[in-house]
Formats: structure tokens, C-alpha cells, sequence
């Protein structure tokens, strides 16, 4: 696929309100429109930005995958948003999986409102008893867009590198990260963020939602860090929508200025090399 270098991105920092899937969809689909009217080519919501953390009431709002532009389930109303605004949009939902249980879901649909990518979070976050309401995914989802490999994460995944660097060894200029990320821990996220763009030599987007849910509060700060480490743009804690235009080639001209990933020497990463004690 032909790649194009400028992508503008917006990222919809919104509060999500628990188990209120409508209120929370009237308030995303207003700043889908306006992100539309930037002239964004891609729109990233946060984590369960439908519902929350309501886990416990999955059965009542999760929605099947497989879905057509403008039918009732979220995925559908997400699929018709992406195809009435010809622009990219994703973040993670509810699903209810063929298999009778229910995943933390990231579906990315293409301006025509057809489902382009699909990735299920690999790494369940047991501190808000995602394991316990959830299964987790299995599988890694790295696609080729317009702009050029594009890997998927949720929130969690952020703590592990192994994924991000999976996705970098194969070709990827940009990770997109959805997230419902809680305090006090808003210095980690934004130590992880940068940490995951420089090792990775690739624009990190993640989007983090603000407001509170049974307890927990939430501290937005989503951000797009390039290449370098470098901070684009930043949210505060309050509802924003966050936009700018990023230049994939600088991937190419970081990664070839410093070329860790010729350096590597994975024969000795691997669990059975011996180590000198």
C-alpha cells in the first residue's frame, strides 16, 4: 500500500460516564463531528469509552462484532460515524465475543465505515477485575494503512514492552493506545508513553479519558509523542479534544540516524542463553 507522510489525528479526551452507553455516545459523536470539521484523518477514542469500567453489567451493553454502518450496536453507531465523516476512527468497546464471552475491543473502521482492524486487549488489568468479567485476546493486530504500519494496544499493554517492541521489529511507524488509565499513577503513563515511542523509534497516539467511575478518577494527559520522545501535544486534565498533524517519515530518518534495530543481537535476549554469574 502507498504511503502517505502527514496524518492529522485528534484525540477525543472525554469523560465516560458508567453504564450509560447513550449519554456517552451523544457526547463522542459531537466530537467526532468537530474533529471531522479539523480535517482529521484519524479519531481515537478512549478505552470502554461507551461504558466505563460497569463490567459487571456486560451482558447488558456489550455488542457483537460484526456489524454494518448504522445498526443499533455500538460498533455498528461507530462503523456509521467513520463512514458519514469519511475519517478513521477507533477505541475500544464492549464485545460480545461468538464464543459466548466478552472482550475489551478495539475496532478500527475506514472512512467507508468497513472494519479494517480488530484487536481483543492481550493483557487483562486485574486491578479493576478486568479478569474476572473478561477473556482476554490472543493476538497481536498490526495493519498496513495509508500512512503505514499501524500496531494496536489498550491501556494495560502500555507495561509491556515485549508487544511494542513485536510491533516495531515488523514495520511499525505508529501505535495507537486507547485507555482508561486511573491515578496517582499519571507520572508512569507518561514515562511509559515516551519510553515506548524511543525504544520503538515510532509516534505513539494514546488517548486516556478524564472524570471518575466508582472510585477511581482519571487524569486525561492524553498525548502524542514522536519518534525522539518528543511531546506534540499533551491534554490537561479536563474533556479536550486534542488535534495535530504528525510527519510519519521522521520514523525513517530517526530509525536510520540511530540504527538500534540493526544493533540488536537477539541470540543473546533469549531465555535459555547463559548468563555469567
Amino acid at each position: 500500500m502507498p504511503q502517505t507522510s502527514s496524518l492529522t489525528v485528534s484525540l477525543i479526551q472525554m469523560d465516560c460516564e458508567a453504564g450509560a452507553p447513550a449519554a456517552n455516545f451523544i457526547r463522542a459523536e459531537a466530537l467526532i463531528g468537530e474533529a471531522a470539521r479539523r480535517g482529521s484523518d484519524l479519531v481515537l477514542l478512549p478505552e470502554l469509552w461507551s461504558t466505563a469500567y460497569d463490567l459487571a453489567h456486560a451482558a447488558d451493553y456489550a455488542s457483537p462484532l460484526v456489524q454494518h454502518a448504522g445498526e443499533p450496536g455500538w460498533f455498528g453507531r461507530l462503523a456509521y460515524l467513520a463512514r458519514h465523516h469519511r475519517i478513521w476512527l477507533t477505541g475500544s468497546i464492549l464485545e460480545a465475543g461468538e464464543d459466548g464471552r466478552f472482550y475489551n475491543c478495539m475496532a478500527l473502521y475506514a472512512p467507508d465505515g468497513t472494519l479494517a482492524a480488530v484487536y481483543r486487549k492481550i493483557h487483562l488489568f486485574r486491578l479493576m477485575q478486568e479478569e474476572v468479567y473478561l477473556a482476554a485476546g490472543s493476538t497481536p493486530t498490526l495493519v498496513d494503512l495509508p500512512w503505514g504500519r499501524t500496531g494496536l494496544a489498550i491501556c494495560y499493554d502500555l507495561r509491556f514492552p515485549e508487544l511494542f517492541r513485536h510491533y516495531a521489529l515488523r514495520g511499525a511507524r505508529l501505535i495507537l493506545l486507547p485507555a482508561e488509565w486511573p491515578n496517582p499513577r499519571r507520572e508512569h503513563w507518561r514515562t511509559l508513553l515516551r519510553a515506548r515511542a524511543i525504544e520503538n523509534q515510532c509516534f505513539v497516539v494514546a488517548c486516556n479519558r478524564v472524570g471518575e467511575s466508582y472510585g477511581s478518577s482519571f487524569f486525561g494527559a492524553s498525548a502524542v509523542i514522536d519518534p525522539w520522545g518528543e511531546t506534540l501535544i499533551e491534554g490537561d486534565a479536563s474533556a479536550a479534544l486534542l488535534t495535530t498533524t504528525i510527519d510519519l517519515s521522521l520514523v525513517e530518518s530517526v530509525r536510520s540516524r540511530i540504527p538500534v534495530f540493526a544493533d540488536r543481537r537477539p541470540e543473546l535476549y533469549a531465555l535459555d542463553t547463559p548468563v555469567t554469574r
